[in-house]
C-alpha cells in the first residue's frame, strides 16, 4: 500500500470495531470497521480490510478498502486498485488506480476553495440545474394561469 506516512499515529486494526467520534493529531490507519465521525490533521488510510462509514476530513486520504461517505482532503486523495468509495470527493489532487470502484461527485479544487457553480455562472450564466428549475417554475405558473382561466369564477 502506498502511504506517505511511515508509521501511523493511530491504528484501528483488523477485527476491531469502532463506533463514535474520533479525532487524531497525526495519521490514522483503519484496517477494521469504523462508523461515526473522524477528523485528522494528517493522513487517513483505509487499508484493504478496512470498512468505513463516515465523512472524512483530512490532509491526505488513501483508500484501499471500502468507504461509504464523503472525502474532503486539503492536499490529495489516492484510490488504490482494491478501493471502493460510495460518496463525494473534494480535493486538489486525485489519483485513481485501475480497478477502483467509485460512485459520487468529484470536485477538483486546484488548491482553491472556489465554488465550481460560481465559476460556471461567471463564465456561462446560470448553472443548468438552476436554469431547469427556473424553467420548471415558469411552466408551473403558466399551468396555474391556464387553469384559473378555464375554471369558472365562484
Amino acid at each position: 500500500m502506498a502511504a506517505k506516512t511511515d508509521t501511523p499515529s493511530c491504528i484501528i486494526g483488523e477485527g476491531s470495531i469502532f463506533d463514535g467520534r474520533f479525532s487524531v493529531n497525526g495519521s490514522i490507519l483503519i484496517e477494521g470497521k469504523f462508523t461515526g465521525d473522524i477528523r485528522t490533521d494528517d493522513q487517513l488510510i483505509v487499508g484493504p480490510s478496512g470498512k468505513v462509514r463516515t465523512d472524512i476530513v483530512a490532509r491526505r486520504v488513501t483508500v484501499a478498502g471500502t468507504l461509504i461517505g464523503n472525502i474532503a482532503a486539503s492536499e490529495e486523495v489516492t484510490l488504490l486498485r482494491t478501493g471502493k468509495v460510495l460518496g463525494n470527493i473534494s480535493t486538489p489532487k486525485l489519483t485513481v488506480e485501475p480497478g477502483v470502484i467509485t460512485e459520487g461527485k468529484v470536485t477538483i479544487t486546484s488548491g482553491q476553495v472556489e465554488d465550481a457553480k460560481k465559476i460556471i455562472e461567471d463564465s456561462f450564466g446560470p448553472a443548468p440545474d438552476e436554469a431547469f428549475t427556473a424553467a420548471a417554475r415558469e411552466r408551473k405558473r403558466e399551468r396555474v394561469k391556464e387553469k384559473d382561466r378555464d375554471e369558472p369564477a365562484k
